[in-house]
This record gives C-alpha cells, sequence and structure tokens, in this order.
C-alpha cells in the first residue's frame, strides 16, 4: 500500500540479504526445561517488535511490523502493515514489481482497481492476494466508514519477479475454517485442523487467523524448515512455552526453526492472532518501495520502465483509477 511519486530517484534504494532465523540474534529465548512436549523442537519466540503507527498513503495509519529498522525483513516476507484508513484518505495509484501481496480485511472494505481494468472490493473477512509480478498499478481506496486489515508482502523468487500479475480472491464464506475444543482456524494459505486453503502460494507460505476462547490451548505444526512469526490483533497469549510472558496486540513475535508452536490463552478475553510462515529464497534483496528485485541494477531498470511506461507499466503514462 506503499505509494510513490512518479519521479523517482535512485538515491534511496537498499540491497540486503534476507533475514535467516538462523543469523536472529537469540534475545528472548527461553530455556531448554520450559520447553512444551507436544513438538519434538518447540518453536520458541526469538524476537519481539512492536508495530507502531506511521503514516501511508494518503491520510491512513498503518502499524508497520515488518519492513521497519527493528525487523527489515523475514525472509520471504518483505512488510507486514496493520492498516486503518477512511475517506477521504486511501492509497491512490502506486505501482508495485517483483513480489506479492495479500489483503485481508478486519473490518469496512477496500476497493481496488488496476490500469488493467480489474476492479472489486473486498470487505470485512474477505481477502486478496495479488501478484504483482512484471508489474501492476492500481489504487486502494476506503470502501466504508471505518475500515482495518492487514497487508502482507511476500517476495517473489528471481525466476518468477516478471510473470504476469494475477489475482486470486476468496471471499470470507469460502475462506476454509474449523474449530476444536474453543479454538478456531481460518485457512487463507496452508492447513490447519486437516482444512486447506485452495489459494495457491508461488512461495510456499501458510496464513492462518486464529481465534481462541478463554481457557484453551493450540498447538499448531509448521514446517521445521519455514520462517515463521505472529502477530497479535487483540487479546493477550502465552506463545511457545508455558512460562513465556503475555504478549499483547500489535505484537509481532518472530519464532525459532522448530516443527510447531504451542500457544495458551491464560487471560479472560479471547486472543486472535495471525500465524505466518513460508519457505525462504534465500536470494539477496533490492528494495525501493513497492519495487523488489535482487540487484540493483534490476532496480534502476524498474524505475526507467516505470518512468517510460514499457514491461508491465505500459499504462502508467495515460492509466487513471477511477
Amino acid at each position: 500500500m506503499r505509494a510513490i511519486r512518479h519521479h523517482l530517484s535512485l538515491l534511496n534504494w537498499r540491497l540486503t540479504s534476507p533475514i535467516s532465523l538462523l543469523s536472529v540474534r537469540n534475545t528472548y529465548i527461553m530455556s531448554e526445561s520450559d520447553h512444551s512436549s507436544a513438538f519434538n523442537t518447540p518453536r520458541l519466540v526469538l524476537k519481539k517488535v512492536l508495530a507502531k503507527s506511521q503514516h501511508e498513503g494518503d491520510g491512513a495509519v498503518v502499524r508497520r511490523g515488518i519492513g521497519r529498522s527493528e525487523l527489515k525483513n523475514l525472509d520471504p516476507f518483505l512488510m507486514l502493515d496493520h492498516f486503518s484508513v477512511s475517506p477521504p484518505g486511501g492509497f491512490p495509484d502506486h505501482p508495485h514489481r517483483g513480489f506479492e501481496t495479500v489483503t485481508y480485511m478486519l473490518e469496512g472494505g477496500i476497493t481496488h482497481q488496476d490500469f488493467a481494468g480489474h476492479k472489486g472490493t473486498i470487505r470485512t473477512g474477505d481477502v486478496q492476494w495479488m501478484t504483482a509480478g512484471r508489474g501492476i498499478i492500481h489504487s486502494e481506496m476506503p470502501a466504508e466508514a471505518n475500515n482495518k486489515g492487514l497487508q502482507l508482502w511476500i517476495n517473489l523468487s528471481a525466476r518468477e519477479k516478471m510473470i504476469e500479475p494475477n489475482y486470486q480472491e476468496l471471499p470470507s464464506e469460502n475462506i476454509p475454517r474449523a474449530e476444536k475444543d474453543g479454538v478456531e482456524v481460518r485457512v487463507i494459505a496452508g492447513e490447519a485442523m486437516g482444512v486447506h486453503s485452495p489459494v495457491y502460494t508461488r512461495t510456499p507460505t501458510m496464513f492462518l487467523v486464529f481465534s481462541m476462547m478463554p481457557g484453551t490451548e493450540w498447538h499448531q505444526s509448521i514446517p521445521e524448515s519455514w520462517n515463521a512469526f505472529v502477530y497479535v490483533i487483540e487479546g493477550e497469549g502465552v506463545f511457545g512455552c508455558p512460562s513465556s510472558p503475555s504478549t499483547v496486540p500489535h505484537h509481532v513475535l518472530v519464532l525459532s526453526l522448530g516443527d510447531g508452536l504451542s500457544v495458551w490463552n491464560n487471560s479472560s478475553k479471547p486472543l486472535r492472532f495471525v500465524l505466518i510462515g513460508g519457505q525462504p529464497l534465500n536470494e539477496p534483496v533490492a528494495q525501493y518501495g513497492p519495487f523488489v528485485m535482487n540487484t540493483q541494477s534490476e532496480i534502476e531498470k524498474t524505475i526507467e520502465d516505470y518512468q517510460y511506461g514499457r514491461n508491465g507499466f505500459e499504462m502508467s503514462k495515460h492509466g487513471r483509477s477511477q
């Protein structure tokens, strides 16, 4: 949802190595004796980051958990925003290249329109999984008085960065869900409680939305080599091992490698959080705002393509969202 000026400077691109859990400093890990017995290698909390509020787009406020100085990325994830926007604000026309965006609406709605004519509105509980690929220019504008949601950026591998754009859209009623012992999960991507999402993930990804009633616990398997994190939406929960301190809303918890995560809701109120994991790409990341490639030269080429309206940005000079 980041907007970008039409005349771009080459000064602010950055080339980084994607952050791996093997290189994250172990600042928050619990002792061996605290491990849950639900998994052979339980995942613990390596790092805790508060998603602080900042202004984005036109009058919107986002809490950015990934994509800030404390957590620049978590391979293959580039950004996580918890956004809030009301009319007349929004995210006017802006481009993307080289990655995917996943927008999950928590409240209200967002109307999306791109320069190729694709238009639609996602509302509470709906998901849009957009593959920007070689290039998209679009707008994301509020559809109701109050609009809140999550947007995740997922990197694409070098071989897929220049594929044709694509959309996968799931209304709330079509998102698989399951419930057991006071724990409900909505499976946006991946699998949980024996149910599978129909979403095709080019970069293998799990995106699970959990709601846990007071006094419940859950143990969720995660592919052992994947990077994974939690973002708490509401309530408070204990993650990793029973003696961990409770985590309150608007925090990202980066998890250690392992085969699963244990969660407890010891509070008197419901807990809602997302558990997101993905297979690392282990490729260099060159990023200039909404352009994500592998090298500086590819970023410079992308900026030229956007400025001159070519290679995916042909409509940049004459197109405009309504």
